[in-house]
């Protein structure tokens, strides 16, 4: 027997029989009760007598439950016979034993009532086709019909069918295995794995939301390139991000060869997520993934009941997880994605990629937009730490400056710690000597900021003169020479010509006004 530990299944069993029908817990749940991982999300699939449509009896049992431990109120999906409640921390969800089937345009299936194992059987994988059984005469009885216990023993992902069909009928399940995968430390079976190489096409029919969420998952998995080069291997890559597969691959001139850019990135992302980076990973490993609220919002087809399951899903992820940790993730991904359109070979220089840093933050909205991934805060931070990432390393190779920092805190604001982890991050280098010198100037760099910060106070600093003094000072409208007043500031104080004080601006803005021909108002 299994005991799954909460009093909840206890309830659910006993109105189960009060009901004459029976309940089962399966999926998620049942899996990391095995893998000894927490799960907040449980899925209850219900069998029993026809009760005018046994594709509803989820809903009722639901509404039972939750009238029996005093729930919240019970969300109803009638179109997909589908109710779920939060309980304490945890979310239900009940539905009726189902079987479906597909048509070759589209995911969402023809649902009919079945049998327990009809219902195992619909399901993406074996290790998440298990069912405890809930009823008291039964309770913790275990339905295994397709090896699941085994192949977690053994870490293999496979489909309980034919992989190829189940592929092809549901194709984001090709992102959930590669996902698992991920998020487990799991092997894809070779026949899975195959099918996933030849289904991969059939990702063209998934909306952008439910690709991304499954991406966002893989991002904040532990080691998140495991997945992504999973992805790359098996085609999805191509389909889902092309700009990150365009990475792969060197090439050589005159014997010269670059780095493989595509495993580079792999490396950086890692680096940012693991602990020995100062990266925040946590425990990152639950299905659920993170928060959209501020989705573009000019496709409105995700709108529909079964999306915003999965839109909820992804909301209550953001509330438990750090979103910061993603958007680095994210910017470690896209660091170098411009690189490839500014590739150059020099017979002097060797391979380069100048202005890669600047094309790259230029993509990052065109690849935001596309996933349906937030344009607000979230990209333009992504969109900074591409653009910026360069700057420290530039500096660590060359004399720091006080003024070159000062820009660099002006430009990074608060975002400057997460930049100097990314650059960090970045140092790849299988030469020791070299990854010990940039080490040791990045520390350098470090020291100059902090001490430059605590000074002069420059991080998000605005000129001490706003235009409005200006006009004032010298009873003029809005014109070309209040910028100019306003950026000579600015530049004088980020070079240290001025310290950062309101006394000095004003002194600098009477006499620059003077440069240009205004006068001091007269009262």
């Amino acid at each position: 027997m299994i005991d799954l530990g909460l009093d909840i299944y206890r309830t659910v069993g006993r109105e189960a029989d009060r009901m004459g029908i029976d309940a089962y817990a399966v999926g998620g749940v049942v899996r990391d009760y095995f893998l000894q991982r927490p799960c907040t999300d449980i899925d209850i699939v219900c069998i029993g007598p026809e009760r005018g449509g046994e594709v509803h009896i989820g809903i009722e049992l639901a509404k039972a439950v939750s009238n029996a431990v005093g729930g919240s109120k019970v969300s109803v999906f009638k179109t997909f016979g589908t109710a779920s409640f939060q309980y304490q921390h945890l979310q239900l969800e009940f539905v009726g034993a189902r079987r479906e089937s597909y048509s070759h345009d589209s995911r969402k299936p023809v649902v009919e009532n079945g049998t327990l194992e009809d219902d195992q059987r619909r399901r993406d994988f074996t290790v998440n086709a298990l069912a405890v059984c809930l009823n008291a005469d039964r309770y913790g009885e275990l339905m295994d019909p397709f090896g699941g216990i085994r192949d977690l023993n053994e870490g293999i992902l496979r489909t309980p069918l034919d992989p190829d069909i189940t592929f092809s009928d549901d194709p984001l399940r090709m992102m959930r295995a590669v996902r698992f995968a991920s998020q487990l430390g799991f092997r894809i079976a070779d026949d899975t794995f195959d099918a996933i190489g030849r289904n991969a096409h059939r990702i063209e029919i998934v909306s952008a939301e439910r690709i991304t969420v499954e991406l966002n998952k893989i991002m904040l998995s532990p080691e998140p390139s495991l997945g992504l080069k999973l992805m790359q291997k098996c085609g999805l890559m191509q389909l889902v991000l092309p700009e990150i597969s365009a990475l792969a691959g060197v090439e050589t001139v005159d014997g010269h060869g670059h780095k493989d850019i595509f495993y580079h990135t792999m490396q950086v992302l890692d680096n940012v997520s693991l602990p020995a980076s100062g990266g925040n990973p946590g425990n990152l490993g639950n299905d659920s993934s993170t928060d959209f609220q501020d989705f573009d919002g000019t496709d409105k087809s995700w709108k529909s009941n079964e999306n915003q399951e999965y839109l909820q899903d992804f909301q209550d992820f953001a509330k438990r997880e750090s979103q910061k940790s993603l958007w680095l993730r994210w910017a470690a991904l896209l660091h170098d994605v411009g690189k490839p359109g500014v590739k150059r070979y020099d017979a002097k220089q060797g391979w380069t990629f100048h202005g890669h840093e600047a094309r790259g933050a230029r993509m990052v909205k065109r690849i935001f937009k596309r996933l349906r991934l937030p344009l607000g805060e979230e990209m333009r931070y992504v969109e900074k730490l591409v653009m910026l990432h360069m700057r420290p390393i530039v500096l660590s190779e060359e004399e720091v400056t006080d003024s070159a920092v000062r820009r660099l805190l002006f430009e990074a604001g608060d975002d400057i710690d997460d930049l100097m982890l990314l650059c960090n991050a970045d140092i790849t280098s299988k030469n020791p000597d070299k990854v010990r010198r940039h080490k040791a100037n990045f520390e350098l760099v470090k020291r100059k900021l902090v001490e430059l910060e605590e000074r002069d106070r420059i991080r998000n600093f605005q000129p001490p003169v706003s235009g409005d003094d200006i006009m004032q000072t010298f009873g003029i409208g809005p014109c070309r020479e209040i910028g100019t007043i306003k950026d000579a500031i600015k530049d004088a104080i980020l070079d240290g010509q001025i310290p950062n004080d309101r006394d000095a601006a004003w002194q600098m803005m009477l006499r620059l006004g003077e440069e240009l021909g205004l006068k001091p108002a007269t009262k």
